[in-house]
């Protein structure tokens, strides 16, 4: 049997094993960590205070104390991997045991129940069964993982759900703007059922063209030949539209003349305007080029190549021919204006036109494409310009020209004339509205006639009573003047078969004979020459 322990001792093993609010016992003098970590050294517990005096119990069964469960400490739980084993409890020992040896309660222990206080003293725990408190970091750090995981997982999910609403609203809108602009094509072209327009020749968009109008004039005869060069922008091409000189157009007295007679007898303006009026179209300007300054453009562009349809002989009997037939003739400037001019016995202007039509393209693949360097060309030719087009708008316009003669886009035309100087309804429809974009206004044939009186009676003043009598009867005379010759008798000449009838009334209003008037050429700037012969009586 185990000897007794004296009660200071067991006071001093109680009270240095007693538990603090739940906490295990701490050797006096010792390290102590709290729940936090923090480490705290326990103070030495102080000398227990002299027991009283024993008594004598009175003789009552022994009891057993009260057993009561363990109180842990409360704890904040936390997430485990797993179940916890079972820990094994610790057996009470007899030294621990606040009995004596009979099983009474010792008399001076202190009270075993102290609930209120400490918890329960009748029992000790091992330091593993706070093992958790040691364990709070790492499963702390478990935690904050799960619910980084749970969050990033939450955000991935609404990131997810966001493109998708991205997705969805970016296709709606291209959807849309696709429709869209799929309706407007089909409603800009026409193609949209039931709102299809009739298209008009005003709602097309017109061509942007630049028409200068050119006249080489030769200087011996004064013969000219008249082209159109016209540049078409929108289109990116040009064309050369020749006139025939029988082209008639509408003279500023109120009457109907010829392109040829209209540049002699009333100058380049008044022609530019005429051609206007006829065509529609609208001519910038008008170039005058006569001969001597043709033949110095090919010289200062280096030559030109044409392919020649005739043989040009030279300018006396004997010498080489200046062009010769065939393709891939040279020209220089004296060839050039030859076989610009040139004109075969019995063969019409048209054919002469053509020829000239040929130098002029010819010219414009030669040209420089520099407007620049064009203007310096034209400048160097020293001619006087139309007050309507100066040097650096027609070296402009050469220049634009010559970018389409030089790659390919270029061609020439000839205006088909009627019998009687007018334009057909195909010619107005075809080449007039394809090329000059412009609408025929004919000149009317039966416009009252022009009329010039010459005098060669030999009487004075008998031209100015004629043309008073003219006037008077409802004639247009546009001058008077004296003939070159003497007469005997008088004449009255016309020139086209529509202007018969007003030469025949012209006779009977001056009191001549009606065998007095026959068809031929008169005047170059009238429709009827009047000469006044001796049998001539005012």
């Amino acid at each position: 049997m185990r000897p007794a322990v004296g009660t200071a001792t067991r006071a001093r093993t109680a009270t240095a094993t007693r538990t603090r609010r739940g906490g295990t016992a701490t050797p006096a003098g010792s390290i102590r960590t709290s729940g936090t970590g923090r480490r705290d050294r326990v103070p030495p517990t102080p000398p227990p205070s002299p027991a009283p005096p024993r008594t004598a119990a009175p003789t009552t069964p022994p009891t057993n104390p009260p057993t009561n469960p363990p109180t842990t400490p409360p704890t904040t739980p936390t997430r485990r991997r797993g179940p916890r084993p079972p820990r094994p409890r610790r057996p009470r020992t007899p030294q621990d045991s606040t009995q004596d040896s009979t099983g009474r309660p010792a008399a001076d222990s202190e009270p075993t129940d102290r609930r209120g206080e400490d918890g329960p003293a009748d029992e000790e725990y091992r330091t593993d069964e706070f093992s958790f408190i040691e364990e709070k970091n790492d499963e702390s750090e478990d935690v904050i993982d799960w619910l980084k995981f749970s969050e990033s997982r939450t955000e991935r999910r609404e990131e997810a759900k966001r493109r998708g609403r991205n997705r969805v609203v970016a296709g709606v809108v291209v959807l849309v703007l696709a429709l869209t602009g799929g309706l407007g094509y089909l409603w800009s072209a026409g193609k949209l059922p039931g709102f299809a327009e009739t298209e008009t020749a005003t709602d097309a968009k017109p061509d942007t063209r630049h028409v200068i109008v050119v006249h080489l004039r030769e200087l011996g005869s004064g013969d000219i030949s008249t082209a159109l060069l016209v540049n078409n922008q929108t289109a990116a091409r040009g064309t050369t539209v020749l006139l025939p000189n029988s082209l008639a157009l509408a003279s500023g007295e109120g009457g109907a003349t010829t392109l040829g007679r209209s540049f002699a007898a009333e100058g380049a303006g008044a022609t530019r305007d005429a051609l206007n009026a006829l065509l529609g179209a609208r001519i910038e300007g008008t170039w005058r080029l006569d001969t001597p300054y043709l033949e110095n453009l090919v010289e200062m562009v280096g030559g030109i190549t044409v392919k020649s349809d005739a043989t040009v002989p030279g300018e006396k009997d004997g010498d080489r021919p200046l062009v010769k037939q065939g393709a891939g003739q040279e020209l220089n400037g004296v060839a050039a204006v030859a076989y610009a001019t040139h004109r075969g016995e019995s063969e019409p202007q048209t054919k002469q036109l053509a020829r000239f039509g040929q130098v002029m393209q010819a010219v414009l693949k030669k040209v420089s494409t520099d407007e620049d360097a064009a203007t310096t060309t034209v400048e160097s030719l020293g001619q006087i310009p139309d007050p309507h087009l100066s040097e650096a708008q027609l070296g402009a316009a050469l220049a634009r020209l010559a970018k389409h003669a030089r790659a390919g886009a270029y061609r020439t035309e000839l205006l088909p004339v009627e019998s009687d100087g007018t334009l057909s309804e195909k010619t107005a429809q075809g080449l007039v509205k394809e090329v000059l974009g412009g609408s025929v206004t004919n000149a009317d044939p039966q416009a009252t006639a022009r009329l010039s009186v010459r005098d060669a009676s030999g009487s004075r003043g008998a031209a100015d009573d004629a043309r008073v009598t003219l006037v008077n009867g409802g004639f247009t005379v546009v001058s008077t003047g004296a003939a070159d010759a003497p007469a005997a008798r008088s004449t009255i000449t016309y020139r086209r078969d529509d202007h018969a009838e007003q030469a025949k009334e012209a006779a009977r209003t001056l009191g001549l004979a009606a065998d007095a008037v026959t068809k031929g050429e008169g005047a170059a700037n009238a429709d009827i020459t009047v000469v006044l012969g001796a049998d001539y009586k005012p």
